[in-house]
């Protein structure tokens, strides 16, 4: 072990009794799970004192009994200010943002209103049956509340959205319909106050789906990205700009589109991101230098002591 990770295990150590918050009932509750034994493995590979956790089978004055929690949990009731709140109100350090920015950053169509704003550029969208406003089709159909793309369709014509809007709803009561824009995507991984370096994506599919996301062997993740060191530098700053307007803290991730004009959209941000073996905050770290494990120290490191 180097002399730095020596150190990170040795502040991870006095944190003290460490809960890895992994599985839920949320419809991520198995990537959850990847999550957060991914976690748990690394944290004993630095002799923590490490158990995971399932919220959906312990009680939280089980969870009270630990010095510190990390958070592992994807989707609603641990992505949402949930379980960030139950853990205020235990008095509980854990890992990520606090519960507005939390609840925010899961919800898609409010945090596109705050982006929009703040003037930081997002694409147009309108959430149905409230407002509605003319797009061009193609389009795409979310589910405000869901991650892993669950709940997401691409639309063609006026049949495939009232299909899609229809589908999205079976996952949530809250469909935002978004301009679809013809270009690359990127995501930025942001620990603390720093960008880590983007990632490009590229699917055969007809966006970065859960298929693509979890499943595919033919989605490529190119890092360096391809983009110039200026554009890099923007698509940098514009990441941690969206980060910080959400009220985002700790360790995070936002999706970024580039318009054939070169311009960057904001699509959404992940408060709690994945941490699988096809995740992409893990492979961001490890293109900065960091392995595994010392991401997780410095996510967890950056929980202790923080007052929200």
């Amino acid at each position: 072990m180097a002399d730095s990770n020596r150190q990170l295990a040795a502040d991870v150590r006095a944190l003290g009794r460490i809960a890895v918050l992994a599985g839920g009932a949320s419809a991520e509750r198995d990537i959850s799970l990847k999550s957060g034994n991914a976690v748990l493995h690394a944290l004993q590979s630095l002799d923590a004192d490490v158990t995971l956790v399932d919220p959906s089978t312990e009680s939280l004055d089980v969870i009270k009994t630990y010095d510190i929690c990390f958070v592992a949990l994807h989707g609603r009731g641990g992505e949402d200010g949930v379980i960030q709140g139950a853990l205020e109100f235990a008095g509980v350090p854990y890992t990520g943002s606090g519960v507005m920015a939390s609840a925010i950053g899961m919800d898609k169509s409010r945090t596109k209103f705050i982006w929009r704003g703040a003037g930081l550029p997002t694409p147009a969208f309108y959430v149905d049956g409230r407002e509605s406003i003319s797009l061009p089709f193609p389009v795409m159909v979310k589910a405000a509340h869901e991650g892993s793309s669950i709940g997401m369709y691409k639309a063609d014509d006026a049949d495939q959205l009232a299909a899609a809007i229809a589908d999205a709803r079976t996952h949530d009561d809250v469909v935002m319909v978004e301009r679809w824009i013809d270009g690359p995507e990127f995501t930025v991984a942001v620990l603390g106050d720093l960008a880590l370096p983007p990632i490009r994506l590229e699917t055969p599919n007809s966006f970065y789906d859960y298929h693509a996301k979890y499943e595919a062997t033919t989605t490529q993740y190119l890092c360096p990205c391809g983009l110039a060191q200026d554009e890099e530098d923007a698509l940098k700053r514009l990441a941690l700009d969206a980060f910080a307007a959400v009220g985002c803290s700790g360790w995070g991730r936002v999706d970024v589109m580039q318009d054939a004009n070169g311009e960057f959209s904001l699509l959404e941000v992940n408060t709690v991101p994945g941490m699988t073996d096809h995740s992409l905050v893990p492979m961001a770290a490890q293109a900065a230098g960091m392995d595994f494990a010392e991401l997780v120290a410095r996510i967890l490191l950056l929980a202790g002591g923080h007052k929200r």
